[in-house]
């Protein structure tokens, strides 16, 4: 550093020098103006258009995650034509609270997803608490949002990660390639001091296409079949105590599923923040990375972050037990495990 500048080299693929009219013309193609360096090769650039390059780059994500937009982003890109908005609030035991919260105060141009309601199906004697929707049902919530394949969706939550985890699964299992999470979610959105509004917006209807992602989806047999020949980590995602069978508030039996592990989803966060890809990685750099990997929780929903997490950290074969630990128990002849 020279003073307030910095040195920069001209060698950086986003520097263009060239002659225009006599004069040579340096500019600075990323941040779309000149930086007037003294030289072509060795320049001494402001700190201000450093300072100001650094600030672009940490709009772009966060940390370097694929599938998690920072508030600075959305606060960005809200007024964008091809950019909808979905809020997932939720509470277990209060299933209004989300919508209701929604109706007093959300982002701008959001629309309201229930968990219950839009993301799941009606429970039955098996399938978990919170089955999957019908893919047709749920497209028609969609393509009435305004969403088509070319439209970039970012969903959030209160910042748990796990409600706008759902949404974000669901839409990627659908086939749909521009869905993002919201770091931190609407209450860094209120602490950030950005704009809320109660007015709930419309949209014209699209046509949304489904291209249903196989890979994602592990079954009931799949569950079976791992636990029959070791072919694939299972990874529990629920609280220490649920899976170590200290505790079970919800389902029918304590435990778990044979010969999972526990990897606790809300370890990917840190101050409700998503934690950057390096330290995903971190928390799974005990497994090997060629093998399948399945996750779960009690009902689908807390594993999602988990998933997006593996797939951050570069896993490629992962896939989600939607039934997940509330679907293995709703069958009184399979086993669990208590401990470790």
């Amino acid at each position: 550093m020279k003073g307030s500048r910095f040195h920069a080299c001209a060698t950086c693929i986003h520097f263009q020098a060239a002659r225009i009219h006599g004069k040579m013309n340096y500019k600075c193609n990323r941040l779309g103006y000149d930086t007037q360096p003294n030289y072509q090769f060795n320049c001494w650039t402001p700190k201000e258009h450093v300072i100001r390059l650094m600030e672009k780059e940490k709009k772009k994500g966060v940390d370097g995650l694929k599938y998690i937009k920072s508030q600075e982003w959305l606060a960005d890109h809200l007024e964008d034509s091809n950019v909808r908005v979905i809020d997932c609030r939720f509470t277990l035991g209060n299933p209004e609270a989300g919508k209701e919260a929604y109706l007093n105060s959300h982002i701008p141009g959001a629309l309201y997803f229930h968990l219950e309601d839009d993301l799941s199906s009606k429970p039955s004697d098996h399938g978990g608490r919170h089955p999957l929707p019908d893919s047709l049902q749920l497209k028609g919530k969609l393509e009435r949002a305004g969403i088509d394949a070319s439209t970039t969706v970012v969903a959030y939550d209160n910042g748990e990660g796990s409600y706008a985890g759902r949404f974000w699964w669901l839409l990627t299992y659908l086939g749909h390639t521009k869905v993002y999470i919201l770091d931190g979610g609407y209450t860094k959105w209120v602490q950030n001091g950005y704009t809320s509004t109660h007015e709930v917006p419309a949209f014209d209807k699209t046509t949304f296409s489904i291209n249903i992602q196989d890979n994602m989806l592990a079954s009931y047999e799949d569950i079976k079949n791992i636990i029959a020949n070791q072919s694939a980590i299972l990874i529990d995602s629920r609280a220490r105590n649920r899976y170590l069978g200290l505790e079970e508030p919800i389902d029918k039996k304590p435990g778990h599923i044979p010969g999972a592990i526990n990897i606790v989803w809300e370890d990917g966060f840190i101050n409700g923040s998503w934690k950057s890809a390096e330290k995903q990685k971190e928390r799974f750099a005990h497994m090997d990375p060629e093998k399948p990997i399945i996750v779960y929780c009690g009902s689908g929903v807390t594993a999602t972050p988990n998933f997006i997490a593996l797939k951050e950290a570069g896993y490629k074969n992962v896939k989600l037990y939607a039934g997940s630990y509330s679907d293995w128990v709703s069958y009184e002849e399979n086993s669990v495990e208590l401990g470790e």
